[in-house]
């Protein structure tokens, strides 16, 4: 094949359907089981922090650097020396750290079902007593619409462009709309495009009107340091930003340690106002008399500078990036000659976004799930699990063997181009 496949004749579309067809029987006669679905650690990455496992192993290991007894009730907030390393990783002061279990994704649903419980800072009333709608960057990240889906809260798509969020849409919605009450963002190597916001669209974010004077920002920073090569995406600091312009409630900003140490095994933190904290706190305290400290007491031991994680995770890098390499090689050898498919080649974080041509998704899952490939579903990554235009595939390279993911990158390649012709073949 020399040439792009909306160029073929109808006989060299056969012919060309054909030899594919053949290549993808051989795929699926090697009974092969290979997964793409989800962006987990792979056991090399999760062996870089084996040495947190030996950092307490008596009753003298539990105390604090202040003395505190971790084996025992107290400080609800975290860690003092946990606090500060957060602080430093996301460039405020320990005040507005809240140190809480092992999942970020738990803080958020915390957030969100704490604001339509009791409403935040500056709210009237509790968000549940209103129509709640939130803005939602597409294609993103599908455990975010999941929370929204599962309180009841009404989801925008705001199309993502090279700069996050579409902000001209952003701008227009939140100011005229006063049911509009959040927008989700991912703001460096965004889930799955890998985009990183621009300082323009984080000035914008901190400085917009919104029609709720209760407006939030939920900034889950996931992969603030998941650089693949030395010179990172730059992103500007969103609560510093609002703070410089008096809206520095606006932002709920989280952040954990899930894929620096142990994902099942991590810390998470949020990252707020003074008022926001003491607003939170207040109803924290009730859930819960506190975290694990003994898990913060690992991490800060291992961790002690945000350099020190920064260091660490140069160190995934080097088995991530060939992965990722190796995937985005493959789509290009085997997609562009057939101009097919749009993909934009990260630079950190742990997803690729596959665009293909419009209404050829579901079936390229389809065949990839016959031949032992299984990606996430299509339309995760839009609300309520409808992709507008059947387009969008997730791929997530990290957890395979390089072996596996060669193979399953190569499957769904063959899938894509078979769709791509089935679907065109007879026009």
């Amino acid at each position: 094949m020399t040439k792009p496949y909306a160029d073929m004749t109808k006989n060299e579309l056969a012919s060309e359907l054909a030899a594919l067809r053949s290549r993808y029987e051989d795929f699926k006669a090697a009974g092969l089981s290979l997964d793409m679905s989800r962006g987990k650690p792979d056991a090399d990455q999760l062996d870089l922090t084996e040495d947190m496992l030996g950092l307490i192993s008596k009753s003298a290991d539990c105390f604090s650097e202040g003395g505190v007894d971790c084996r025992n009730y107290g400080l609800p907030d975290g860690l003092p020396e946990t606090k500060r390393l957060f602080a430093e990783l996301l460039e405020v002061k320990p005040e507005n750290i809240i140190v809480g279990g092992n999942s970020s994704l738990n803080l958020m649903y915390d957030a969100v079902a704490r604001a339509m419980l009791y409403g935040v800072v500056g709210s009237e009333r509790p968000w549940c007593r209103d129509k709640v709608k939130f803005l939602c960057p597409v294609p993103g990240y599908d455990r975010h619409f999941a929370i929204c889906e599962s309180l009841g809260i009404e989801m925008i798509n705001i199309d993502m462009t090279p700069d996050g969020p579409d902000m001209d849409e952003v701008e227009r919605i939140a100011a005229s709309d006063p049911a509009v009450r959040g927008i989700w963002c991912v703001p460096k190597y965004s889930n799955p495009q890998g985009i990183t916001c621009s300082p323009d669209t984080v000035r914008r974010l901190a400085r917009m009107k919104t029609a709720a004077p209760d407006f939030r920002i939920f900034w889950d920073n996931a992969y603030l340091v998941h650089d693949f090569y030395d010179e990172g995406d730059f992103l500007l600091n969103l609560y510093n930003e609002c703070l410089a312009v008096g809206n520095e409630d606006r932002v709920f900003e989280f952040a954990s340690t899930s894929k620096i140490s142990f994902p099942g095994a991590g810390v998470a933190a949020l990252c707020a106002s003074p008022a926001n904290i003491k607003q939170i706190m207040s109803v924290v305290t009730i859930q819960t008399i506190c975290f694990d400290k003994l898990n913060m007491l690992r991490h800060t031991r291992l961790f002690k500078t945000a350099d020190d994680i920064r260091r660490h995770m140069r160190r995934h890098a080097e088995l991530l990036r060939p992965k990722f390499e190796l995937v985005l090689e493959i789509l290009d050898r085997e997609l562009t000659p057939a101009g097919i498919g749009e993909w934009i080649p990260p630079r950190g974080g742990y997803f690729i976004s596959l665009d293909l041509p419009d209404g050829t998704a579901r079936r390229t899952y389809d065949l990839c799930a016959a031949a032992g490939v299984k990606l996430t579903p299509v339309g995760a990554t839009f609300p309520y699990r409808r992709d507008p235009h059947d387009r969008n595939l997730r791929i997530a390279p990290s957890y395979p063997p390089l072996k596996e993911l060669k193979a399953a990158a190569e499957i769904l390649c063959v899938c894509a181009k078979i769709a791509w012709i089935e679907q065109n073949a007879e026009k």
